[in-house]
């Protein structure tokens, strides 16, 4: 029971975490352009070697 004690706020607060650095990331536009990495590993570009 007192392990309870523990873990229940321990879990809310990683939970609480989690929420605000997702909400964190959403406001720095982290989640904006998601198929932009996907189309970009297919472009193949050659660098100029001058």
């Amino acid at each position: 029971m007192s392990g309870l004690l523990i873990l229940i706020p321990v879990a809310l607060g990683l939970g609480l975490l989690g929420l605000v650095t997702f909400f964190w990331a959403m406001r720095r536009g982290q989640f904006e352009d998601l198929d932009g990495a996907a189309h970009r590993i297919l472009i193949d570009e050659e660098e100029d070697e001058t």
